[in-house]
């Protein structure tokens, strides 16, 4: 039986493609609800950065130990009875399924926007992921099922407006 304190943690994953300010996001999430922030692109194997960054698409096979860790690592946390924010692209059911198995309670907070923003703030930045490889995460990417707790943000907005529309809505869960 688990213990209070794994009973009583909050657990987002702040998802989406490339460009929609996954990393933004949760940074303030973090600041906003106390949270510890993981970031995803971080627990990548050097295998996986090469990979995208000669705009080659990851595989199945190349995410499941880059799932397996940042699932590791919630539960790590879970169990210690801290709660966390996880960005995670978590572009499949089959890989938010993975990363549940580290927080059952996991809320996803779906960053979404039109293809022509997304590639106009990838082309704006600097980052591994190439603006090449939008299309292909477009194609990847399975909205939430109905029994997924989670809600889907249009990224058109302010951060400002984003960062309270989610906390107000993770507050009212937890209250």
């Amino acid at each position: 039986m688990p213990s209070d304190a794994v009973r009583r943690t909050r657990h987002l994953v702040v998802m989406g493609v490339s460009g929609v300010g996954k990393s933004t996001v949760a940074e303030r999430l973090a600041a906003e609800l106390d949270l510890e922030l993981a970031e995803g692109d971080a627990f990548h194997p050097e295998a996986n950065i090469a990979k995208m960054s000669a705009g080659d698409p990851l595989t199945d096979e190349d995410r499941w130990p880059w799932l397996a860790a940042l699932a590791g690592w919630t539960a790590e946390r879970r169990e210690a009875g801290r709660d966390t924010v996880l960005t995670c692209s978590a572009l499949k059911r089959v890989y938010r399924d993975v990363l549940r198995r580290g927080a059952p309670d996991s809320f996803f907070v779906c960053l979404a926007g039109d293809e022509a923003l997304l590639r106009e703030r990838m082309e704006g930045r600097e980052h591994f992921m190439p603006p090449s490889l939008l299309r292909s995460q477009l194609d990847t990417l399975e909205p939430l099922e109905g029994d997924e707790p989670g809600t889907v943000v249009d990224v058109a907005r302010s951060i400002d407006e984003i960062v309270a529309e989610v906390v107000a809505l993770v507050l009212r869960r937890t209250l």
